[in-house]
């Protein structure tokens, strides 16, 4: 739930106060998402603004880490060119970033995705590389699957759909050997809705708020989340040819893929394209 109301009027005079060069822009909304309400700032640019207070750091990680993690990433990412600052009329910091062409992936066939799945594994390839010491941390993702597995369990049990065989299977997937490798910068939540297409490329990778440091089988998932059996080959195979996972990693990222599942069915109530891909990583993965 949003613990403060922003419409247009507020981003008008947020942009007044702190970056007048973009105050006459017009203004229409764009997304309201979970954590974040979008608004289009002209034609090119995004205002982006947390809905409530745990949300705000994953702006401030977006504004600290983009630009050194474009740098690793061959594909477009929102890099912010401006840092709004907590005032009097808003209490969070916020961004204005530019506006990425295409549509998410979760909106294109299958057939359409599995062409951008080469794409999306070398985005992978440059991104998860050892971090920074200062990463910023993220409970719920890279984290090993012991941490949470009592959480998903109960959510994997209580949510239609999954039940106690996912539970059987999670438990399976999920005892595969811990990573001890050196912690890789991870996107964090690289499901479908964070994913761009556009003539058949990947247009851009957006929504960095979750991104961290760890086991990078958890951005692996979307290989279930996002693609159908004959996407997943091409996916994994262009993974594996930069010879940067073994194979538990893929194990485990099975266990994430339907945790993820889970989560998105759960509370994707207001989200159907979220709830749909969790719907469909559910019947790749248990063959329902």
């Amino acid at each position: 739930m949003a613990d403060i109301e922003i419409d247009a009027g507020l981003v008008r005079s947020l942009l007044t106060e702190q970056c007048r060069w973009l105050a006459a822009e017009p203004l229409e909304l764009f997304a309201n998402g979970w954590d974040n309400v979008s608004f289009h700032v002209g034609e090119v640019l995004l205002a982006r603004l947390p809905r409530r207070a745990m949300a705000a750091p994953l702006i401030e990680h977006e504004q600290d880490w983009l630009p050194l993690l474009a740098e690793l990433v061959p594909a477009p990412v929102p890099v912010p060119i401006f840092a709004g600052r907590p005032s009097a009329l808003y209490p969070y910091p916020w961004s204005v970033v530019p506006l990425l062409p295409g549509r998410m992936l979760a909106e294109a066939s299958l057939a359409e995705r599995r062409v951008i799945a080469p794409s999306l594994a070398r985005v992978f390839e440059g991104l998860h590389v050892p971090a920074d010491r200062d990463a910023p941390a993220n409970p719920f993702r890279g984290v090993p699957l012991a941490q949470r597995a009592a959480a998903i369990e109960q959510r994997l049990l209580a949510t239609p759909g999954f039940g106690a065989d996912a539970v059987t299977a999670f438990r399976t997937w999920s005892s595969a050997p811990e990573y001890r490798g050196p912690a890789l910068w991870l996107h964090g939540d690289p499901h479908p809705l964070n994913l761009l297409t556009q003539a058949g490329a990947l247009s851009g990778v957006i929504d960095w708020g979750d991104l961290t440091a760890g086991d990078p089988a958890s951005d692996l998932a979307t290989a279930w989340l996002t693609f159908d059996a004959a996407g997943r080959v091409v996916f994994i195979d262009q993974c594996r040819a930069s010879g940067r996972y073994d194979e538990a990693v893929w194990q485990r990222a099975r266990a994430w893929a339907l945790a993820l599942a889970s989560a998105f069915v759960a509370h994707g109530d207001d989200m159907p394209l979220l709830a749909q891909a969790g719907r469909h990583a559910a019947a790749e993965l248990l063959r329902r």
